[in-house]
């Protein structure tokens, strides 16, 4: 699929699946250091998460290496599986999705500063996103999702690693509830500043629940009218217990502030942590209604 079809669906309206790492996180029987392990380790688990949100109706699945850089791999020791982890990840999402589903290719921050706040060098950091995204694009992705960004610096380099592979690129930023980023950065300056790098769509994902989410989404879309925003956010706020984290956010509370991002102008609607499969059905319907509504 061209990048000019996938700017034609964009358009339209899309749904992106939910969380991957807390419903992996949630198994009983863990045993591995990163989820990136289970591409080649446990492929059935991941492709079960994969084609349970499908199944649920998400018109596009992310590939489970949302820690899968170099730099974020080395820590755990897999600093030398970064290109067979990715590959896998990719073709996993492949075959549990379908052709009709757009595979978006998931690179998250490396999890580390740059200089001058940090001892890696901007090289680094360019050679371990490219070596992701071309491992990404190898194993056929659609596009690349650079996600839960907070440092614009970062989200810069890994959007310009990500564009070599001639995939488009959608980057969304995570805010706190104080409605900036890790780093100090406002939605309205994120979205312009993302637009102005090339991507097809910028958004916010993670960090907060819905409601705190709409109006960061609100202020990105007023800031780059052009420009489609995906929202993805948590099933509401963390909550711990014990050794369990939980969500409140249920799949109709969640459905009813996606109604009003739609009617806000927000094409691109998702979940993030604590999500379920269930979250990603009622969202459907929520996008069903409003494509019915304006087609």
């Amino acid at each position: 699929m061209t990048t000019a079809d996938i700017r034609d669906r964009l358009q339209h309206g899309l749904l992106f699946d939910g969380a991957m790492g807390t419903m992996l996180g949630a198994a009983d029987d863990k045993t591995w250091k990163v989820p990136e392990e289970l591409n080649l380790n446990d492929p059935d688990r991941v492709r079960g998460v994969h084609r349970a949100y499908a199944e649920a109706g998400a018109d596009v699945i992310a590939t489970n290496t949302f820690g899968g850089n170099r730099i974020r791999l080395e820590r755990a020791g897999f600093a030398d599986r970064v290109e067979e982890f990715n590959v896998a990840a990719a073709l996993l999402a492949r075959e549990a999705s379908g052709d009709d589903v757009l595979v978006a290719g998931d690179i998250g921050p490396s999890g580390e500063f740059m200089e001058p706040l940090g001892e890696r060098s901007r090289e680094e950091f360019v050679a371990a996103f490219t070596e992701q995204a071309a491992a990404l694009a190898a194993g056929g992705c659609d596009l690349l999702l650079i996600e839960t960004m907070s440092d614009l610096g970062e989200t810069g380099v890994a959007i310009e690693a990500a564009l070599t592979t001639g995939l488009p690129v959608i980057a969304t930023m995570s805010f706190d509830t104080a409605g900036r980023t890790m780093m100090g950065v406002s939605p309205a300056d994120a979205a312009i500043q993302l637009a102005e790098m090339g991507v097809i769509a910028v958004g916010a994902n993670c960090g907060m629940g819905p409601d705190e989410m709409t109006p960061v989404l609100e202020q990105m879309h007023e800031a780059a009218p052009d420009t489609p925003v995906l929202g993805q956010s948590n099933a509401g706020m963390p909550r711990i217990d014990g050794e369990h984290v939980h969500y409140d956010c249920t799949p109709a509370e969640m459905a009813a502030h996606a109604e009003a991002w739609l009617a806000a102008g927000i094409q691109l609607i998702g979940s993030c942590c604590g999500s379920t499969p269930e979250h990603v059905g009622a969202l459907r319907a929520v996008l069903d209604r409003h494509q019915a509504a304006n087609s």
